[in-house]
């Protein structure tokens, strides 16, 4: 039995009992699947028995400050031994979902088809939501690779212990051991899987494992990013990633860490929210989104260009509006990105600490995330990695998350002939190349 040494604060004992699934909740309560997923037969060859390990810990949520804000003394030491980025810049929309898939796949949103949390696709005519059933049909999955399929595909095994997609058959792969998300099990299981998973015979050992954590951005939206509930969830998270490096190593295996977030978080102004635009007309359009992205979906293309000039014309301060084809670049969002057909032909969006309220509802999260992360750095995530492949007491200038995909594959020594949006710029930086 592995021993644990979270500070088990009262809030922090209720973190399983009352976390509501905010992200990923179309699994975490309505199934309760706590058993682990195992294909059989995969092995890994000969050759990538011999190659490194890594494993990827996203804790959703956790601001590129937090460590410091809050002091995580572990992760701000085990960072420190390795490379750490000032920050790593998220996605547009900085959301959960997409950013998440980015991370694995290394192309922007747009590109990899996972446009929003929740958003319409106009080919199929039909919605995507992250907390519905079809969250884990594979057709929403397909415009990208992620890391575990491509490691499957040329013999190295996975593991995954939640990631976005990872329960999901993509081009027909999933890793060789997965779970179905849920929060019912506790962190000791957790680190235990992962060593037994490293434990196994090197014909059976995963070589790349992917973990996950919630409970900075449960709290984030629950109580905002400036609140001691998120500071004991930064403790606890600093707790178990210490006991995880310590049980591991115990494995005597040298097993490489990178440690991200898919964003950030900010407590907007939520006693004047912005009401809903009058030209919004959902007998013309689709409307998908909510406070801090708003798409329309043109049901007739004539409607278009005068709804966008309407739109205009009653356009305030707080927020801009846009057509697709006339989005920045820079959030890589627009017409020419559009791979997958996702994104509305207009879209609203809101100026910083500006939301919409489209429905005229009461808010009940005091922490957001969704800003244009270009402009908001309270949207920026944490980027920490240690371990034999990374260089030591490394300081990296703020980087792009579509960057971490060539990272993991260089490490790996995995190949990939799609095209991504990261470079090998940042792997340079941080990698020892000997």
């Amino acid at each position: 039995m592995l021993k644990f040494e979270a500070i088990l604060t009262p809030i922090m004992k209720q973190y399983f009992l009352l976390l509501f699934g905010i992200l990923f909740s179309y699994n975490a309560f309505c199934q309760a699947d706590t058993t682990q997923k195992i294909i059989t037969g995969n092995e890994n060859s000969p050759e990538q028995q011999n190659k490194p390990y890594v494993i990827l810990i996203s804790a959703d949520g956790f601001r590129y400050d937090y460590a410091k804000m809050y002091h995580a003394q572990h992760l701000l030491d085990l960072a420190a031994s390795g490379v750490q980025a000032e920050s790593m810049q998220p996605s547009f929309p900085s959301v959960t979902f997409p950013n998440h898939y980015t991370l694995v796949t290394g192309l922007y949103p747009s590109h990899e088809g996972l446009v929003g949390n929740s958003f319409f696709d106009k080919t199929t005519n039909s919605f995507f939501s992250y907390h519905g059933k079809n969250a884990s049909d594979s057709t929403w999955y397909n415009g990208g690779t992620p890391l575990w399929v491509l490691a499957e595909q040329q013999k190295m095994l996975s593991a995954s212990f939640y990631w976005v997609g990872s329960d999901v058959e993509i081009h027909g792969v999933r890793p060789t051991y997965y779970y179905k998300y849920n929060e019912k099990i506790g962190i000791h299981d957790r680190i235990q899987t992962v060593v037994n998973w490293l434990s196994l015979p090197p014909s059976r050992r995963p070589h790349f494992i992917t973990f996950y954590f919630p409970q900075a951005d449960h709290e984030g939206h629950k109580y905002g990013p400036n609140s001691p509930q998120v500071g004991e969830a930064v403790h606890f998270i600093d707790s178990a990633v210490y006991e995880l490096t310590k049980a591991v190593k115990a494995t005597g295996l040298n097993v490489n860490y990178i440690f991200v977030a898919d964003h950030g978080m900010t407590k907007p102004d939520l006693n004047q929210p912005i009401p809903e635009p009058a030209g919004i007309d959902t007998s013309k359009f689709v409307v998908s989104g909510d406070g801090l992205l708003v798409e329309l979906y043109a049901k007739d293309p004539q409607y278009i260009k005068s709804t966008y000039q309407q739109l205009v014309n009653g356009m305030t301060q707080d927020y801009a509006v846009y057509l697709k084809a006339e989005v920045p670049a820079k959030l890589h969002y627009g017409a020419t990105d559009d791979w997958r057909n996702r994104i509305g032909d207009i879209l609203l969006i809101p100026n910083w600490p500006k939301v919409f309220n489209l429905h005229g509802q009461k808010f009940t999260t005091v922490g957001w995330h969704g800003y244009d992360p270009t402009v908001v750095k309270e949207m920026h995530a944490t980027f920490y990695a240690w371990g034999p492949a990374f260089k030591s007491g490394v300081t990296v200038p703020t980087f792009e998350n579509v960057n971490v995909f060539p990272i993991v594959t260089d490490i790996l020594g995995i190949t990939y002939t799609n095209k991504i949006d990261g470079t090998q710029q940042v792997a340079n930086e941080v990698l020892n190349k000997n």
